[in-house]
Formats: structure tokens, C-alpha cells, sequence
């Protein structure tokens, strides 16, 4: 066990730190992916083989599956695709950096959804942290002298991480209502075959076999499961403050991985992705009682995709 400043740090927040890593890595994975198919195959193939590997681990709780798990499944699976799809067509054109931060802003858009939806008003440290994200964003975009100027990918990434918070909403709309390991298989299947399904709408055509796209799509959705199956086991013992820090790492191993690859993002636009991850945390942790801290939180809200 490990011990930072007097803290020991448990073996269930080393298993988290390590699933920010892989989330990290996931960006560059893609962006290299994209140099030999096309989005929506990736992500048909991605998800398809997460949908086929949950099958297996579920097997038995899908007996006796209903309508409303159904529903349930397909609503998430559609913000699914939409949220990924997009994530992934922008990693054709831009950085694995920018990607990372850019996505990152899901995290505050979540309660600004609810309030929209929901007519939730969201507390003062969420508007706070999302007027600070925001602003990132802004920077990280590169103002001119003509206004911000964002680019195809860097648009089709922000609209993506809004589909990310919509899937968080609805996850969190049907949590304790239908059974999760339904749900789970369902919406995994749903988002595969969406995104195959509308390669021939968008002209996307089938690719040439390269090991790159199998290797990472078949890895991914491998992961996928596996790191939700670790989540789960983690955050029963780690407490909601402390895995929003810990998930907060993900867009930065993200920018440690891309400046590995090559990837230098100007000084304005780290300043940006610094305000987002700052805006993240913000938006994140609220004051609340020393008992609600210290409790630990085994349904954090979180993608059961990622």
C-alpha cells in the first residue's frame, strides 16, 4: 500500500488511477486507428465486440428480459454512438490531445443538461466549474482576430462529449429501474450495430483488413467491459470526492500520451485544457458533510461504455 503525505492510497484507488490511464491512451489509439478505416466501422466493431464479451458475462441476467430493459438499452446506445461516433471523427482530423480535453467537458455539461431537461437547477461550484471549462475550451479552440474559430473535429468532438453527458443523464434516469447487466448488453449492441448500420448513409465504405483497426477495436471493447466490471469493484471503497479527482486525470494522461506521439499544443491552448481540467473539478466537488466524503460511492455517475 502505498502512501502519499501521510495518506495511504488503497489498492481500489490505484485501480482507478489505472483506468484513467487506459482512457487516456484510448485517444491515441483511435487517432491512430482512423489512418486505416473509417469512424463508423471502428466503433460498430468497438462496441459489437464489447456487446459479444458483456454477453458472455451476463449471460445469466438476461433471462427474462423486458420491454422497459429494452428501451432502457437503446436510448443509451443511441447517445452511445452519437457521443463516440463523433469523438471519432473528429480524431481524424485533430489531435489526440485535443480530443482528450475537448471531451473532458462532458463533466460539467452534465448538470447543465439535467437543468435543461429536467428543469434541475444545478448548485453555484457547477456553474462555476462550467464557465471556467468553457472558457478552456475557448482557448484551446485559438481565438482570433475573426472570434473563435473551431474546426470540423474539434465541433464534431464538443457535440460528441454533449452526447456523452446525455448518456450519463440517462443512466442516471434509469438507474435503480431496469436491471444493469441488461441494460449494459443492450445498449453495447445497440451503439455497434447503429454505427454499422449507417456506414452505407454516410458513404463510409468498408475498409481494407489491417491489424491496426482490429487489434484496437476488438482491445477496446475488450476494455470496455473490463474496466466497468473494475469501476465497480473499485468505488465501492472510494469515495465520490475522491474518484472525481482520480477520473479528472483522464484528459491529461490523454495530453501526456499525445506529446508522446508528437503532439505540441500551443501555450495558449494548454492554458485552456488547464481551465477545463480545473473547470471539471470544480463542477465536481461540492461541499458536503465529513460523513458523505468519507462514504464510499459504488454508483458513481459514470459511462458503462467508456
Amino acid at each position: 500500500m502505498l502512501h502519499i503525505r501521510g495518506r495511504a492510497v488503497n489498492r481500489h484507488e490505484l485501480a482507478l488511477v489505472g483506468i484513467t490511464v487506459i482512457w487516456g491512451g484510448t485517444f491515441l489509439v483511435i487517432h491512430t486507428a482512423m489512418r486505416h478505416c473509417g469512424p463508423l466501422f471502428f466503433v460498430g466493431v468497438r462496441f459489437l465486440a464489447a456487446g459479444a464479451i458483456s454477453l458472455v458475462v451476463f449471460r445469466r441476467a438476461l433471462r427474462g428480459i423486458g420491454l422497459r430493459d429494452l428501451g432502457a438499452g437503446a436510448a443509451i446506445g443511441v447517445a452511445i454512438f452519437l457521443g463516440y461516433g463523433l469523438q471519432t471523427w473528429g480524431l481524424q482530423t485533430i489531435s489526440s490531445s485535443s480530443s482528450a480535453f475537448i471531451t473532458a467537458l462532458y463533466v460539467p455539461m452534465v448538470p447543465l443538461l439535467q437543468w435543461a431537461v429536467f428543469r434541475k437547477a444545478p448548485p453555484m461550484m457547477a456553474l462555476i466549474g462550467a464557465a471556467l471549462a468553457f472558457a478552456g475550451l475557448v482557448l484551446l479552440a485559438g481565438p482570433g482576430a475573426a472570434g473563435i474559430s473551431m474546426s470540423s473535429g474539434e465541433l464534431a468532438t464538443l457535440v460528441g462529449a454533449l452526447a456523452i453527458a446525455a448518456e450519463i443523464v440517462l443512466i442516471g434516469l434509469f438507474a435503480g429501474k431496469v436491471d444493469l447487466g441488461k441494460v449494459t448488453v443492450v445498449q453495447l449492441l445497440v451503439s455497434g450495430a447503429l454505427s454499422l448500420a449507417m456506414m452505407p448513409v454516410a458513404g463510409e465504405a468498408l475498409p481494407a483488413f489491417s491489424w491496426v483497426w482490429l487489434v484496437a477495436a476488438l482491445g477496446l471493447g475488450a476494455a470496455s467491459c473490463l474496466i466497468q466490471i473494475a469501476m465497480n469493484w473499485a468505488q465501492r471503497e472510494v469515495s465520490p470526492t475522491r474518484a472525481t479527482i482520480i477520473y479528472a486525470g483522464e484528459p491529461v494522461w490523454g495530453g501526456v500520451f499525445g506529446r508522446l506521439a508528437g503532439d505540441r499544443l500551443p501555450g495558449l491552448a494548454l492554458a485552456g485544457a488547464a481551465l477545463i481540467i480545473i473547470g471539471t473539478l470544480i463542477s465536481e466537488l461540492k461541499p458536503r458533510a465529513k460523513s458523505e466524503v468519507d462514504t464510499p460511492a459504488a454508483e458513481l455517475s459514470e459511462s458503462t461504455a467508456r
